[in-house]
């Protein structure tokens, strides 16, 4: 059953991606009133500036990933009845 979850991970983690790409665009829209974010490798832009756009592009990409790998395992559990990852305790001793 967790080859199915595994094979259903990927088109939902793309959706993920497409999601956090338009939401990171939203978010350096607000804060920045350009378009776009800075390429590091783009003169006309500080390095305080590509770096901060970095960190929070990496900030969005991973709460992103963390609530839609979440909300997958919650909806294979609910349709199967079996979570699809470690369902060890946290600060279990067990040994893995």
């Amino acid at each position: 059953m967790k080859m199915l979850y595994k094979a259903l991970s990927i088109p939902v983690g793309a959706a993920g991606g497409m999601l956090a790409t338009t939401l990171f665009g939203q978010v350096w829209k607000r804060i920045s009133d350009e378009d776009t974010a800075p390429q590091a490798t783009d003169r006309r832009y500080p390095a305080w500036e590509v770096v901060l756009a970095g960190a929070l592009q990496g900030a969005v990409f991973g709460a992103v990933k963390a609530a839609v790998d979440r909300a997958g395992a919650s909806g294979y559990e609910h349709a199967t009845g079996s979570w699809p990852g470690d369902d060890q305790a946290r600060g279990s001793s067990a040994v893995r």
